[in-house]
């Protein structure tokens, strides 16, 4: 294969890469607390021989970025269902150690616990889980976190941020891991029977796969015009 062919396959696996992006965005449309993700593609220069040779210029679509936007908020009445508005991520306590997330749908545990979708705990201020009091009766959740049941405070919730945004990675979902520093976000607001949905803008992905598709075949029939080319060439030499 010469230069041509490899250059446009690199461009063609990013794009790939980017249409499995774009299809996992559209399916978590509706999926509460998820955040956009996008590719980046980097430039990386090859040299094509000795010293004083012309260079080859490839794409590499291997980066991927979260849009952190603020998604709707949607009412649902839930005690437990909780949305933060403004800056700020829950922490979630999970076997793969401490992630955040936007998505705030929890529910008691067996234990009396908070817990996500996925069983992982939902942590305080201080790092610790929440616990309900078993017996009572009514849920009220102040805007800077502050769970009380029956008017008894009995926990504080404490929304946090990374301190580099750069150090933010998806882990799975709409979990977060950080690689860095936490610090707690100042004047939090988190509402009670609220969540806030996902960031993703369904028209704007269905045209950024139109697009993404239409630079996948142009690709595809400059390999298979570069293929014609050099067969071309072969017969015509071997006459």
């Amino acid at each position: 294969m010469d230069n041509v062919g490899y250059i446009t396959l690199t461009r063609l696996s990013g794009l790939n890469r980017e249409m499995r992006v774009i299809a996992n965005n559209i399916a978590n449309a509706d999926t509460t607390g998820f955040r956009r993700e996008g590719m980046v593609f980097s430039e990386f220069v090859v040299r094509a021989g000795q010293a004083g040779t012309e260079s080859l210029s490839m794409a590499h679509g291997n980066a991927r970025y979260s849009a952190h936007l603020q998604g709707a908020l949607v009412q649902t009445g839930g005690s437990f269902d909780l949305a933060i508005e403004g800056e700020g991520y829950f922490q979630l306590e999970t076997p793969d150690g401490l992630r955040l997330t936007r998505a705030g749908v929890f529910t008691p545990n067996q234990a009396g616990e908070l817990v996500n979708m996925d069983g992982h705990r939902l942590l305080d201020q201080g790092g610790a889980p929440v616990f309900v009091p078993p017996d009572a009766r009514q849920i009220a959740l102040a805007p800077d976190g502050t769970f009380s049941a029956d008017g008894q405070a009995f926990a504080q919730l404490g929304l946090v941020r990374p301190a580099d945004p750069v150090t933010v990675s998806r882990a799975a979902g709409t979990l977060f891991a950080v690689d860095g520093a936490l610090e707690p976000v100042e004047d939090p607001r988190i509402l009670q029977g609220f969540v806030e949905g996902s960031n993703v803008d369904p028209m704007q992905e269905l045209a950024r796969m139109i697009t993404v598709q239409r630079a996948y075949e142009q690709g595809q029939r400059l390999l298979e015009r570069e293929d014609e080319r050099i067969k071309t060439v072969v017969q015509t030499l071997g006459r």
